[in-house]
């Protein structure tokens, strides 16, 4: 035990009255207050604030691991939400290559469906033309009528159709290209 004189006693007991400091520790256990009733006090009052800080500690300590589990179960959600939304994230962009791929592809079976068009719709007038130039111009050989004019103007008509029905054919073999050229490139960025 630890035996203190009574100048020491009197200023650690002063020091916690005016100061609020006190001893604290396993020390306070081996003092010896020696009957001295002011000072045994003192001691009781020390252990007392010593137990309580240590209570104190060990509630800080409970209080501190629960608001450590709640961060890492709150991290844990945290993860959890960011992997929905990268999965999310990836299916939202692999649905916008599909719409894109099928909005180029409904583009392209349009352009076709009117190129088609355009083709259809020229080779028939220009084999109506032909065929009715052609009927005009054998109803004139069986009548008996003068052909020249006829025969001409049938020949140069059947140029100038076969002419602008090369020429059809060709634009749309050239736009045809010009996309498909362009859609290499596109894809090759």
């Amino acid at each position: 035990m630890i035996k203190l004189d009574y100048k020491t006693k009197e200023q650690l007991i002063k020091l916690g009255e005016e100061k609020h400091l006190f001893l604290e520790g396993e020390i306070l256990k081996n003092i010896d207050s020696e009957s001295d009733i002011q000072f045994e006090s003192y001691i009781k009052k020390c252990i007392e604030r010593y137990d309580k800080m240590l209570q104190d500690d060990v509630n800080d300590k409970e209080k501190i691991k629960k608001q450590n589990q709640e961060l890492k179960r709150i991290q844990e959600e945290i993860e959890r939400v960011n992997e929905e939304l990268l999965t999310s994230l990836k299916d939202a962009e692999e649905a916008k290559k599909t719409a894109e791929d099928d909005l180029d592809l409904l583009q392209k079976k349009n352009q076709y469906e009117m190129i088609n068009n355009i083709v259809y719709g020229a080779l028939t007038v220009i084999i109506g033309i032909g065929i009715v130039t052609t009927l005009l111009y054998i109803f004139a050989i069986l009548v008996g009528k003068e052909t020249q004019i006829i025969g001409s103007t049938w020949s140069n008509l059947l140029g100038i159709l076969l002419t602008n029905a090369f020429s059809i054919v060709g634009t749309i073999m050239g736009v045809k290209y010009g996309n498909e050229k362009n859609e290499n490139q596109s894809t090759s960025k």
